[in-house]
């Protein structure tokens, strides 16, 4: 295998255990045990000390791969949903995805400012996806009302902020989806 394989086979790889700590974090936190990550990964736990020495690293890391997925998946929802709004609300509900796995991020990453300004400047570069999304639905007629990416990532995010454990009976994505129908009518609210 030559140099560039064993490159793409490492990125692919690191994907892999970045996917895999993803998902332990959605149910576990981000304080769940390395070896339960290394198991979801197929891999041992070496190898993820090896690639991310402290746990502040490995959920910098997971939440850098979530927000680059999240920016790739915008155009990619647009050219393969059947409507823009669809893609809009496909893309809304990875962004949640994202943010219900945030929890512990402060905590885990308060000896690295950098790090956790480089990630908050990558969730700002969400914003023009999500603008790209809302314009292609307003330009099909699916979204009447006037609202700014910025408005509605920030009010998504607010919806998040601690569903997962504040209340076991709320659900999140039911009032991300009123928002989002509330987004299609300029008629007025009740």
């Amino acid at each position: 295998m030559g140099e560039s394989g064993k490159r793409a086979d490492a990125r692919r790889n690191e994907k892999a255990l970045l996917d895999a700590a993803a998902s332990v974090f959605v149910t576990d936190g981000v304080d769940a045990p390395v070896r339960k990550i290394a198991a979801a990964a197929g891999v041992g736990m070496g190898t993820i000390y090896r690639h991310f020495p402290t746990r502040a690293d490995l959920v910098i890391a997971v939440y850098r791969h979530q927000i680059e997925a999240c920016a790739a998946a915008g155009p990619a929802l647009l050219a393969t949903a059947e409507s823009p709004f669809a893609a809009l609300r496909a893309w809304v509900d990875l962004f949640a995805d994202f943010l219900v796995t945030k929890h512990g991020l402060a905590a885990a990453t308060r000896n690295d400012p950098d790090g956790f300004a480089t990630l908050h400047a990558m969730l700002v570069g969400l914003v023009p996806v999500l603008a790209d999304l809302i314009a292609a639905a307003r330009a099909a007629g699916e979204i009447t009302r006037d609202i700014s990416a910025h408005q509605l990532l920030r009010a998504i995010g607010d919806i998040c902020a601690g569903a997962e454990r504040v209340d076991p009976d709320y659900d999140a994505r039911v009032t991300i989806g009123l928002l989002l129908d509330g987004c299609r009518s300029d008629g007025e609210l009740h």
